[in-house]
């Protein structure tokens, strides 16, 4: 059976990414659907694109993924990246979709800003996207998979979501501009309001990311520090690191391609000092104790030379330093990904020591006084 179009968009899309050049970053980001929250967000006035999408975004949100793919397909890394990538695989129901509406995300895709939002005790996903869409054959495909309403001055298309309850809901705000949503209440999100408070705090960290064309911003809620700390590979996990995390503010990911590399900077932001000294200390520590690993007889016999010197290079690339923002206090994680790394990345990933350091570590953070990124 044929697939609606916003089926193709948000699970063909995923799953196809894994797999392209650009996406390999945000391989644990990006969780599945997108969203529509109201063409009036944040104050939005026509500027850059990139300002207008991130405009738009409810200022609730939980979470914030934007993609600059435009700038992201003429980076250099990227070329590396799609080499080392699986290629995907046929799929037929995306070679009709792509016959019938003439909209090929790798192509014509040009920018998406998503937002997960708290719902009760759900999560909505929502999503603001650019690109070359064809607006006439769009319509008539999610015309024919799913129903068209009137809400207001736009026509609102909802489309059945395969496996789940939830219908996916979609409007054009201009010709080249989409807005999506996994929540039932379109008709909430179109006349919602935004905090001026949260507004600020959001557009702060959007400005400081303002040179990354991929990033994400989370504004911490209880566990979301050890759901990330869970995804580090076995031997860099640590409970003391979890316990850390979960007690900042912000988390912020940025990548920034220079060349064949991939420039990737963490942030962790919360008010105290002291969690900002230990989680810098504890993430030196990590880099020593990996170091070591690598440097280890055991695994100097295991592990493959090329691959080997590919992890310690990482590692030799890896900067950790305090912030002073007056406010609030940061944690900032800088580390480069090469091309090298990701050919070592094909093999298993080396067996290393416990990451919780069992004694103090030689000092490696530097301290900025309200520094800006």
């Amino acid at each position: 059976m044929r697939q609606s179009l916003l089926e193709t968009q948000l699970q063909t899309v995923p799953n196809s990414m894994k797999k392209q050049h650009w996406t390999l970053v945000l391989a644990g980001v990006l969780l599945s659907a997108a969203v529509f929250c109201g063409y009036q967000r944040w104050g939005a006035t026509k500027g850059a694109p990139r300002e207008e999408l991130l405009a738009l975004l409810p200022s609730d949100a939980s979470a914030v993924i934007f993609l600059d793919l435009e700038e992201l397909r003429r980076a250099p890394f990227m070329a590396k990246l799609y080499e080392w990538a699986p290629k995907p695989e046929s799929d037929a129901d995306y070679a009709q979709f792509l016959k019938d509406t003439g909209f090929d995300y790798e192509r014509d895709l040009h920018r998406i800003a998503f937002a997960t939002k708290k719902k009760g005790q759900d999560s909505v996903i929502f999503a603001i996207a650019d690109g070359k869409f064809d607006r006439a054959k769009i319509s008539a495909y999610a015309s024919r998979s799913g129903s068209v309403a009137k809400n207001g001055e736009y026509e609102v298309y909802s489309v059945p979501a395969t496996g789940a309850a939830k219908k996916i809901s979609f409007v054009f705000l201009k010709n080249d501009r989409i807005a999506l949503t996994d929540d039932a209440d379109l008709s909430a999100l179109l006349n919602s309001k935004n905090r001026k408070e949260d507004t600020a705090e959001w557009r702060t960290r959007f400005e400081r990311l303002a040179g990354s064309p991929v990033f994400a911003v989370i504004r911490q809620d209880a566990g979301a520090g050890s759901a990330l700390a869970a995804q580090a590979p076995g031997g860099l996990r640590s409970p003391q690191l979890s316990t850390l995390l979960d007690q900042l503010q912000w988390i912020t990911l940025a990548g920034k391609p220079d060349n064949e590399l991939l420039r990737v900077v963490a942030e962790g932001e919360c008010a105290t000092d002291a969690t900002v000294r230990q989680l810098a200390d504890l993430l030196n520590g990590v880099v020593i104790l990996a170091q070591a690993g690598l440097n280890d007889s055991k695994t100097r016999q295991q592990l493959d030379p090329a691959a080997r010197e590919a992890y310690l290079e990482l590692l030799r690339s890896t900067e950790v330093s305090k912030l002073d923002r007056g406010d609030t206090k940061s944690v900032r994680l800088i580390l480069e990904i090469t091309p090298r790394f990701l050919a070592a990345a094909r093999t298993a990933t080396p067996s290393l020591p416990d990451a919780t350091p069992g004694k103090p570590v030689p000092q490696r953070s530097t301290t900025h006084k309200k520094g800006r990124t």
